[in-house]
């Protein structure tokens, strides 16, 4: 039995069915196209912004790295280091209080890292729909593929294979489609999930080395000099005090 023949077998249920889980395919399969694609931009694009980012932590021109950010919007790591600079670049020359700047350009960098995550978690719930209701959408065509074969069965009186091989052949091709169209979703969805954690972790990362490069070593250098100025006096004290004895 061709599929042309197995086509003229399916009955509405069955026919519904196996419609469905097609489209389910040509869903996922469009989704995890445009999810490798837009992961494979993000990270290509990283890839150049970082070398950049690693000369303004060294000591780098502020502006050489904004332009570098302009120049890949796409990249999940320039976009937390862009809005990072811009936050800072609104409260820095303020000269208000460095604890309270501080705090606003982390709550700028958590969000900006949100809103990344959000962007790139985008469709990974259908994916994941499709990948644990697939099966059970094949299950229910192989249900209606055996009652269309007893239906069959009850209607001609006899259950030869020239009587049942329809409903049996559209069961069959309902739960192979189901797994069909689950497998790819799964493997896809682990595989987005896997590199967002990596994502996160590298905003995470240029967050912290972002938040020390502006913050933390200007403080570390002021209290060194602040400690050398408490230490200085009181050595100074100690000598005429020991003279006039």
């Amino acid at each position: 039995m061709n599929f042309a023949e197995l086509l003229r077998h399916v009955g509405i249920f069955g026919g519904a069915v196996i419609v469905s889980l097609a489209l389910l395919s040509v869903f996922s399969v469009a989704m995890i196209i445009d999810k490798h694609r837009r992961f494979s931009s993000t990270t290509r694009e990283s890839e150049k912004f970082k070398p950049e980012f690693k000369k303004f932590l060294h000591g780098g021109d502020v502006q050489n790295l904004v332009e570098a950010g302009r120049l890949h919007p796409n990249s999940h790591v320039a976009q937390v280091v862009s809005a990072g600079i811009i936050e800072y670049d609104g409260v820095g020359p303020s000269g208000g209080d460095p604890t309270a700047a501080l705090e606003l350009v982390t709550s700028a960098l958590r969000d900006s890292i949100s809103e990344t995550l959000i962007q790139l978690k985008r469709g990974l719930g259908f994916l994941a729909t499709i990948g644990s209701t697939a099966p059970f959408v094949g299950l229910f065509g192989t249900v209606v593929g055996i009652i269309n074969a007893f239906r069959s069965i009850a209607a001609t009186g006899s259950g030869g294979m020239s009587v049942v091989s329809g409903g049996i052949a559209e069961a069959l091709v309902s739960t192979a489609m189901g797994i069909f169209v689950a497998i790819p979703a799964v493997v896809a969805f682990n595989h987005f999930t896997g590199k967002i954690e990596i994502f996160h972790v590298e905003m995470n990362r240029a967050s912290s080395q972002l938040v020390n490069r502006l913050f933390k070593i200007p403080e570390l250098k002021g209290l060194d000099v602040e400690m050398a100025d408490v230490k200085a006096p009181t050595v100074k004290k100690e000598g005429p005090a020991y003279a006039t004895r």
